[in-house]
């Protein structure tokens, strides 16, 4: 048998902020919680270049510099971390039960599900050479560093319109890039949008190559529109990819309340989800902030609530 089959008091899925913040917490009340890394053990921070808007580093932070700082401090306090990934849970009764891809099970009393949301993107090879190189699915968290430059932004719906709304206060001009020839998304944005003197539109477009240099970044961007294939070149530094998220909430389909985008459903103001015992933090509960500062508060709610519910149902 392995070691890692043991039984333990709280389990943490997931180490981005949530799941770090979370391990903080619990180890200082306690709890011993153990942390399942993930094979992407950082979440999205660990893709982040630089950090200028989580407080406390006035000097900015890059993404894995942060994480690692957050590990340390977990280690610091007792935490345990595994490496891998969970492939199938049991809430059907407790102790709770987790299989992992290396054939471990572990239990526990309760969990903290903090495993995130995956930027949806384009697919482009060029668009990942070029990610934190001018490539970008986050604009509260990298507008800043294109101010005054021309930029692009994928997408049709209200993610794309409200990425690009934020943008056209900092930068020089903002196009908005869709592959059909109306937008998606609520009729107040796309009017705000359109009346923007600083926000034009590609219609029937779609993105070909992101073009530049590894040391310098993105230099310019090569579309196409699909009604006529006329390839074009436009002098964007910055391109944003606005075409929404996907929770990584596969394995609690049927376990746990989602909702209609798959994100875990938590009662308001807790992070309490469908099932006694299993908290959820972070982006795996959030579709709107997304930032690494607010997944940390929450990581921190949910550590207390599993050391609260703990001590009443577990003394």
């Amino acid at each position: 048998m392995s070691k890692n089959n043991l039984h333990h008091r709280l389990i943490i899925l997931g180490s981005g902020p949530a799941g770090l913040t979370a391990a903080i917490y619990a180890a200082r009340a306690i709890l011993n919680p153990v942390v399942i890394s993930g094979r992407e053990a950082g979440g999205q921070l660990m893709i982040t270049t630089d950090v200028e808007n989580y407080p406390g580093f006035p000097e900015g932070i890059r993404g894995p510099k942060m994480m690692e700082l957050l590990k340390a401090q977990a280690l610091r306090f007792g935490t345990k971390f595994i490496s891998g990934d969970v492939i199938e849970v049991d809430f059907r009764k407790r102790p709770f039960k987790l299989n992992l891809e290396n054939k471990d099970t572990l239990m526990c009393d309760s969990l903290i599900i903090s495993s995130g949301a995956s930027a949806r993107w384009l697919g482009l090879d060029s668009e990942k050479e070029y990610s934190g190189k001018g490539v970008s699915a986050c604009a509260t968290c990298d507008g800043f560093f294109f101010r005054d430059q021309d930029v692009g932004v994928v997408g049709g719906g209200d993610t794309a319109l409200e990425e690009a709304l934020y943008l056209a206060n900092m930068c020089n001009s903002v196009t908005l890039i869709h592959r059909r020839d109306e937008l998606r998304g609520s009729k107040i944005m796309q009017k705000r949008a359109i009346d923007h003197e600083k926000i034009s539109f590609f219609w029937d477009t779609v993105v070909e190559e992101v073009l530049g240099n590894p040391e310098g970044g993105m230099t310019s961007l090569k579309v196409r529109n699909v009604k006529t294939d006329e390839v074009s070149e436009h002098p964007f530094t910055g391109l944003f990819i606005a075409i929404g998220h996907t929770p990584n909430t596969s394995l609690f389909k049927d376990k746990l309340e989602l909702d209609e985008n798959g994100y875990i459903k938590v009662t308001p103001g807790t992070t309490y989800t469908s099932v006694e015992g299993v908290f959820a933090s972070g982006d795996v509960q959030d579709h709107v902030y997304r930032q690494a500062v607010t997944a940390a508060g929450t990581g921190c709610m949910a550590a207390i609530d599993a050391e609260r519910w703990l001590a009443e149902h577990f003394g």
